[in-house]
């Protein structure tokens, strides 16, 4: 048991900074749900549910654009299908004894940082230093959305569509560095822009919505680069080589 509330206070300690991180981004992301329509407590509850900006933005465009709940789900279920992966990652992390209840709590409260910060600790697993993250980091991001929703009621419209904007810049943050560490996920990011473009001046796709053509197009591109130009795995976890070491290591393609 106290080996619980150690590992608990430890990640209540490492969620801090991410929290506060949450906090700022979650802000913006509430002046997108109030222009969606939502009310600070639907705004709070779509966050305290679903734990990721892209997922979140896509969720208030598609129901700004009245669109059915089977077309959110899918596009939800795109947008975020990367945490599908990372619990995969993290569950190899708990000792074999961890119970499913455990796992599935962990799995429910993934984010990147989060899973960040999990895998990088030493040796098994204890799920109560992810619960200790999540306890001060989920409510900090929901609490941001909702405080967002209610700037947005309180600004001027010309302000609020000014902070709108900050979510974009969020994005563009995010796949500038990776475009340029490799130019292949570059070049995926010009194609992607390309065939957005040209999907939007085509009238035969007029009959989807904005949100399911990106959630088309993503699986579309996404699939074609991961086949095209597929992760070769690097033993030792990316170090080099022991040039003293006799025996050969063969890779394999991921």
């Amino acid at each position: 048991m106290s080996n619980n509330k150690t590992a608990f206070a430890d990640g209540l300690r490492d969620g801090i900074p991410i929290a506060a991180g949450y906090f700022a981004v979650a802000f913006s992301l509430g002046i997108v749900a109030k222009k969606a329509g939502l009310t600070p407590f639907q705004g709070f509850l779509s966050s305290i549910l679903n734990h990721a900006s892209a997922g979140e933005y896509a969720e208030f465009t598609v129901i700004s654009t009245g669109a059915p709940y089977l077309e959110m789900a899918f596009v939800i279920l795109i947008t975020n299908m990367r945490y599908l992966l990372m619990s995969c990652a993290l569950s190899q992390k708990f000792d074999s004894a961890t119970r499913y209840g455990h796992r599935l709590l962990v799995g429910f409260g993934i984010t990147d940082e989060i899973f960040g910060i999990s895998i990088g600790k030493p040796g098994p697993l204890n799920p109560f230093y992810t619960y200790g993250a999540m306890t001060i980091a989920l409510p900090s991001w929901a609490f941001g959305t909702a405080m967002g929703v209610v700037a947005g009621n309180v600004l001027p419209v010309s302000l609020v569509s000014a902070l709108s904007v900050a979510l974009y810049g969020m994005f563009i943050a995010i796949i500038i560095p990776a475009a340029k560490a490799s130019r292949i996920v570059g070049g995926v990011v010009i194609v992607s822009f390309l065939a957005s473009f040209i999907v939007s001046r085509i009238p035969f796709f007029d009959r989807l919505s904005g949100s399911m053509k990106i959630s088309l197009l993503t699986v579309l591109i996404a699939g074609a680069a991961a086949i095209l130009f597929p992760i070769k795995e690097k033993d030792g976890a990316g170090s080099a080589p022991d040039t003293n070491q006799k025996t050969e290591v063969t890779g394999h393609d991921a």
